[in-house]
């Protein structure tokens, strides 16, 4: 792909992590702290080959891709021009070798990938049901935040075809779903390993969730400290800021 250059409407933006180039439209859904802190949440091992499920514009991949341990990973997204800003940003920073952009449906992995291959998987799925809200089903930032194109049964069903005996699911999410978020993996065979609440403040309820599972392992979990993102309106913790600077 020789055409790396933004189209209108997008930016090009220096990841602070790893000094990593990343297209994004500003008129789309584009990245925000939730997909840092799930990539930071990511034990990247030697020779890992990981996919990463609903990849948007390929931030995952971009911020796991400076690891050395990294064998390979593949990007799967959707949307057309989200998987082509993704495959644009791979080759503007000279990834093609370990980085791969697939333009595909969640649903239909098994017609795109071979089955109990990945290390490691991971996903910054639509957090909402699709009844939460009104949303266009065709806008690209309905898509990315409501299960309008799958649910979140089809983002663990996936990982469970894709990962070997013993390989890892991480995922961030709603806390409000938790319930379901545990009796999902279990129903397709992910045993849930770790886990950390992430509050915006100490003294704020959670609104996200890091999730670690593992295929086919013995039941037992650790529920991690939790992890809070500010200390005062506007001023992340140290340990945040830490994460976003890597």
């Amino acid at each position: 792909m020789e055409n790396t250059v933004p189209c209108e409407n997008e930016v090009t933006e220096t990841l602070k992590q790893n000094g990593f180039k990343i297209i994004q439209d500003k008129k789309r859904f584009c990245f925000g702290i939730d997909a840092v802190l799930l990539a930071n949440y990511v034990e990247v091992r030697n020779d890992d080959v990981i996919y990463d499920l609903c990849t948007g514009n390929g931030i995952i991949p971009l911020l796991l891709a400076s690891s050395p341990r990294l064998k390979n990973i593949t990007g799967l997204e959707i949307q057309p021009e989200c998987a082509d800003m993704a495959a644009r940003s791979v080759c503007m920073n000279g990834l093609e070798s370990r980085v791969n952009i697939v333009n595909g449906d969640v649903r239909k992995v098994g017609e795109l990938f071979p089955k109990a291959k990945a290390d490691a998987v991971t996903s910054n799925p639509p957090y909402m049901i699709s009844q939460h809200g009104r949303q266009n089903p065709s806008d690209s930032k309905a898509i990315a935040r409501h299960e309008v194109l799958c649910t979140l049964d089809d983002v663990v069903s996936a990982a469970e075809y894709l990962l070997k005996p013993q390989g890892r699911f991480y995922m961030i999410h709603r806390p409000f779903r938790l319930a379901e978020i545990i009796t999902t993996l279990s129903k397709h065979n992910l045993e849930p390993k770790r886990m950390r609440l992430v509050h915006p403040f100490a003294d704020k309820e959670p609104n996200m969730v890091l999730i670690e599972a593992k295929k086919l392992a013995n039941p037992r979990i650790t529920v991690e400290k939790p992890l809070v993102v500010y200390d005062s309106p506007g001023n992340y913790t140290q340990e945040v800021k830490s994460i976003l600077s890597m």
